[in-house]
């Protein structure tokens, strides 16, 4: 019996260091036991570059619309097509080109925003080009209520216009 308790133990110590010795292996080369003819390649497609990714308006009044034209060029060897640009609300409308960009060439996207609400917004609009590639700009800002009614009389104006008269 104590020979096969001592086995049993000196088989699990095996074991164990077996284990810890495959684990080194794996840590220093993060490959190791992969067959790299059946790992997938991964492609990204860096041809469409955007000029600037992110467009704060800062404060607008609500329901005024206010518009920003991103840029965006082609820096691939083949023509570009936008096949569509999408914002994730009615609020936000992008306006865009549907003919193809020729390799080094720019065009733009207008996004417009009319906000009905008051405070802080932020609206991702996606760009999807070349059958199925994306990209992501993004417009924020601040919206604030203008006061109701006219503006008060201004009694300099007034005056002035007496002045011309």
């Amino acid at each position: 019996m104590k020979k096969l308790f001592l086995i049993s133990f000196l088989w699990a110590g095996f074991i164990n260091l077996n284990a810890q010795t495959v684990k080194q292996e794996t840590a220093k080369d993060p490959h190791a036991g992969h067959d790299h003819a059946k790992m997938p390649e991964i492609k990204t497609d860096e041809s469409l570059e955007l000029k600037e990714s992110e467009y704060d308006f800062g404060k607008i009044i609500q329901n005024k619309p206010v518009y920003h034209y991103f840029e965006i060029v082609n820096k691939g060897a083949t023509p570009l097509t936008l096949d569509n640009v999408t914002a994730t609300c009615g609020c936000t409308t992008p306006e865009w080109s549907k003919e193809p960009i020729a390799p080094g060439q720019a065009t733009k996207i207008k996004v417009g925003y009319n906000a009905a609400a008051e405070g802080p917004f932020e609206k991702p609009i996606t760009i999807t080009y070349n059958g199925n590639n994306t990209k992501q700009i993004k417009i924020k800002g601040n919206v604030w209520k203008a006061p109701a009614g006219a503006a008060p009389v201004n009694s300099s104006v007034q005056f002035l216009k007496q002045q011309l008269l």
